[in-house]
Formats: C-alpha cells, structure tokens, sequence
C-alpha cells in the first residue's frame, strides 16, 4: 500500500485524536508528578520568622536536597527535625556551614562566622534575641547553622531544640517565590515579589 494511503487510513480511524490527546496529558502528569516527587516541591511559608525577605502565606519553589548540590551560607531551606517544631518543617536561611564557626555579639546585635561578622542586609533587625544555645559554636562536618531573617521573632539555631542542622534534615533549597502571601503591614499582596530568592 502506498505511503499517502496509509496517512490517509491513519487519518480517517475515529477516536484516533481523542487517544493521542488523552495519551499526551497522562504523559504529562506523569512527567510533573516524578518531577514534584522527585526534583521539586512547593511550600508554603508559615508565621513571620523570615520577614522581610518572605512574609506569612508565601509559596516557594523548593529544589530536592539530593539535586541542589552543596547548601552554602546565604542559602534559604526548608529543615524539618524531630526535635523541634514537632517535625514541621521550617523555613531558614543558611549561615554557616559544617567548619565554620558562630559567635553572636547580643548586645551588639551582630553575627560572626570565623571571627568576621557578617553583613546581612536582608534581615529585619540586629540580632539581640538569644535562646539558649552557647557562643561561639563550631558547626560540626555534615551540618549548617541556620537563622530566620526576622532575627528577633525566630526560633532557629540559637535554640537548643534545633542548633546546629544536619544536613539530611534540609528538605531543599528555596529557589523561587510562585506567588506571595498577605503582607503584614498592607494587608495585601506584593505582586512584585514574585522571582528568584
């Protein structure tokens, strides 16, 4: 049979498009289901700890620990420990890593890491809040130190509970603001927000 007669039999079976747009979209779930499973997720950011940089209500691209590569300081991730917070998970930034070691002047309000203190000019305000843990601490191998940016309405790191993370706890790395939440002081959403972190 000759080719054009065998596009035209192909064209005239019925039901043929209905199957390959149906088989099209189960492939596509499929593919965005592995993908959230496996390579990304999204979460949603809960209470103030990360004001200003995200607000209560955001929704974050999260890319799987396992394909984000090594965390650095700067980093924002999710954590989730038994110990702390009942498991749930939490949303920090990194600022050490396994070696490195911290030291927070309280009265002064700023953090050191291996005697130099760090600029942050992400943060809500100087960190004068302390909650237990001792200074200075050296972040053991494997682990990260970790601080939300609102310094003085965050349980984080310097919390005994938590201290020091290992990093088989971090869920991932924030990658990406999808859509943002209320903010506190307008009460509404700040569109311009949305991006990379």
């Amino acid at each position: 049979m000759p080719e054009n007669k065998k596009d035209e039999k192909k064209q005239e079976q019925p039901g043929r498009g209905i199957y390959e747009w149906t088989q099209a979209l189960v492939c596509s779930v499929l593919a965005a289901v592995v993908l959230f499973a496996f390579g990304a997720r999204v979460v949603g950011v809960s209470g103030g700890s990360m004001r200003e940089t995200l607000q209560n209500g955001d929704l974050l691209l999260v890319v799987n620990r396992l394909l984000c590569g090594d965390f650095e300081p700067g980093d924002v991730v999710i954590a989730a420990k038994a110990t702390f917070e009942n498991g749930e998970p939490i949303v920090k930034r990194v600022i050490a890593t396994g070696g490195q070691t911290v030291d927070v002047d309280f009265e002064g309000g700023i953090v050191y890491v291996d005697g130099q203190p760090l600029e942050e000019p992400y943060i809500r305000e100087a960190t004068h809040l302390s909650e237990g843990t001792e200074f200075p601490l050296t972040v053991p191998e494997g682990s990260v130190f970790l601080m939300g940016d609102n310094r003085n309405g965050s349980r984080d790191s310097r919390a005994p509970e938590l201290g020091a993370v290992d990093e088989r706890c971090l869920i991932g790395r924030a990658v990406f603001l999808l859509l943002p939440g209320e903010t506190e002081d307008l009460g509404m959403r700040e569109w311009d927000r949305i991006g990379a972190l």
